[in-house]
């Protein structure tokens, strides 16, 4: 496990939108861009071997992509090449980052100086959600996954603890950037829950854009 001495000022960070990653969750990533492919051998080459996943933001009326202020740094934990030379990597959620500022250098990716204050929880033990309803819950998703044509393993959905219940339905659902953002940033495990049964709720009454989570 890092402690907070552990994590760099400075991060590589990959702008993917509607992928999300949560600390203590693990996710998997297909790398096959030149300027990733480059990041993914620098980082590598690290002590700490973190990337940044943070959702990056339009900017009206341009093509220019910023990044939203919150991202989640994961520490590099399974790789494989492929023949043409593309990887299938996992990345091990550490802990959120707000950031401070982008880097400006000779990496053909971006590069972040971050701060690590407010996010001392992510690394430590795993969140318990003393409220739930796991009943209730599991019937809303079950509604949802019908009205989306999804499926899944329910006997491992009931078995599982709250927290990889919660952050693996956060990060797989097909909720749209600015919603993964909003599961991201929820403060603990019972807001990301409540946050979560919002979305799911405001998908199955067909909400309109103008409904969109701000």
């Amino acid at each position: 496990m890092m402690s907070a001495a552990d994590l760099p000022d400075t991060i590589p960070v990959f702008p993917l939108p509607g992928a999300l990653l949560l600390p203590r969750a693990r996710l998997p990533l297909h790398i096959f861009e030149p300027r990733y492919l480059a990041m993914l051998d620098d980082t590598m080459k690290t002590s700490h071997r973190l990337i940044g996943m943070v959702q990056p933001r339009e900017v009206p009326g341009s093509d220019e992509k910023r990044l939203h202020a919150i991202g989640c740094a994961g520490r590099l934990t399974q790789f494989s090449e492929t023949e043409d030379g593309r990887y299938m990597i996992t990345l091990a959620g550490i802990s959120r980052f707000r950031i401070r500022q982008e880097v400006s250098g000779f990496t053909p990716y971006r590069r972040c100086d971050v701060t690590w204050d407010g996010f001392s929880a992510d690394l430590g033990n795993v969140e318990h959600d003393r409220g739930f309803d796991r009943p209730a819950f599991l019937d809303l998703l079950g509604r949802y996954f019908d009205a989306m044509s999804l499926s899944t393993d329910w006997d491992s959905l009931k078995e599982a603890e709250d927290e990889l219940l919660i952050n693996s339905l956060s990060m797989l659902c097909p909720f749209d950037p600015e919603e993964k953002q909003a599961l991201l940033e929820a403060p603990s495990l019972t807001t990301r829950r409540e946050t979560l049964v919002t979305l799911i709720e405001f998908a199955l009454r067909g909400g309109g854009p103008e409904e969109k989570m701000q």
